[in-house]
């Protein structure tokens, strides 16, 4: 980040995004050698590792650790933040490894899951499908020790260290606890929202949004009270984000989203969404939602059912409501910080992104 991005007027997000990619490249490629897979098999897993990351994405948590930054008064060209920030996307690429082999997903982004990857790329093994789960934890434990060797070339001074390293050992385990009931609820059609709503703000209110923009915000000196405006936006936020992510997994373009409509259904993911049409729902509804919601040999005309009921019910259009809802509140919560008008129009955008998105 150049001093001169620091202090102008604006801030572009495609130039800080671009920044954090640089950073992420160089050390993932730094000192690796270019020996070619096959014969050195060990580099394979760094080679995965340095594709699932760099290929295009949101960057949504480190960029928004760079706008705490610029939140909490931090100007100049400073290698801490690009390194705490980017380290973010790393811990999210262990995530989102270990995620896809808990779900049993087969797109991500569009392209193959990690463990199914593997799994393509030793095709003569008997146990190609074990062999591709066990690399794809590999994966992700080594995106995990990544983070960390990030985390640890910010060098962060002792200050900084006892501000910051708080929020990050809290954001992993929010995550972990939030990925666990994500887990403990899926399978079956629940009517279960206040558990829903409890994994949403865990894995993904405080993790994708809060912690990232306090991260950022800590690291500039922020005192309590702006630690607390960042939550008053970012916690109603994250919850739109995750409701808008529930009703995309199933009524999303799978040619837009990366990935099929209806994977979540067969996977019978926990969300509020579903848990608002079971509720609802009468007899024969809740009976069908029973029988097809977490069948892994679901049709299309079985998920179809599925999208009528959650549509009757009005499940769909009160996701919609609670998006609206919590958007205006993040929104009135960002006009009462009032932080720098760079940072809050980026940071509106953001919002606006977040709940309308179609990806």
């Amino acid at each position: 980040m150049s001093t001169d991005a620091a202090t102008t007027d604006t801030l572009d997000p495609t130039d800080l995004r671009s920044r954090i990619d640089t950073a992420l490249a160089a050390f993932l490629r730094r000192g690796r050698t270019t020996v070619p897979a096959q014969r050195a098999p060990a580099d394979e897993l760094s080679t995965a590792l340095a594709d699932f990351v760099l290929a295009p994405g949101k960057r949504l948590r480190p960029l928004l650790c760079v706008l705490g930054w610029h939140a909490g008064g931090g100007t100049g060209d400073d290698e801490r933040l690009l390194r705490l920030a980017a380290s973010l996307e790393l811990f999210h690429a262990f995530a989102l490894i270990h995620d896809d082999i808990m779900d049993a997903s087969d797109t991500r982004r569009g392209r193959p899951t990690a463990h199914r990857a593997f799994a393509a790329r030793h095709p003569r093994r008997r146990d190609a499908d074990a062999f591709g789960t066990s690399a794809a934890i590999l994966l992700g434990d080594l995106a995990l020790v990544r983070a960390d060797e990030m985390l640890h070339a910010a060098r962060l001074s002792p200050r900084e260290s006892e501000v910051v390293l708080p929020l990050v050992d809290a954001m992993r385990d929010e995550l972990v606890r939030g990925q666990y009931l994500d887990v403990l609820a899926t399978g079956a059609a629940s009517g279960d929202v206040e558990r829903a709503l409890t994994a949403n703000r865990l894995k993904t209110a405080q993790y994708t949004v809060e912690r990232p923009f306090q991260l950022g915000a800590a690291l500039a000196g922020a005192d309590a009270a702006l630690l607390r405006a960042c939550s008053a936006f970012a916690l109603p936020l994250g919850e739109a984000y995750q409701l808008r992510d529930d009703l995309l997994g199933v009524f999303g373009d799978p040619g837009v989203t990366g990935k099929s409509a209806d994977e979540d259904l067969r996977s019978g993911k926990a969300t509020v969404l579903m848990a608002l049409a079971v509720r609802r729902a009468d007899r024969a509804e809740r009976e069908q939602l029973a029988r097809l919601v977490g069948d892994p040999l679901l049709d299309a005309e079985g998920a179809a059912r599925v999208r009528r009921i959650l549509e009757r019910t009005g499940a769909r259009d009160t996701v919609e409501h609670m998006i609206a809802e919590r958007y205006d509140t993040a929104l009135a919560a960002l006009d009462r910080a009032e932080l720098a008008p760079r940072v809050s129009a980026v940071l509106r955008r953001i919002a606006t992104s977040a709940v309308r998105r179609t990806a």
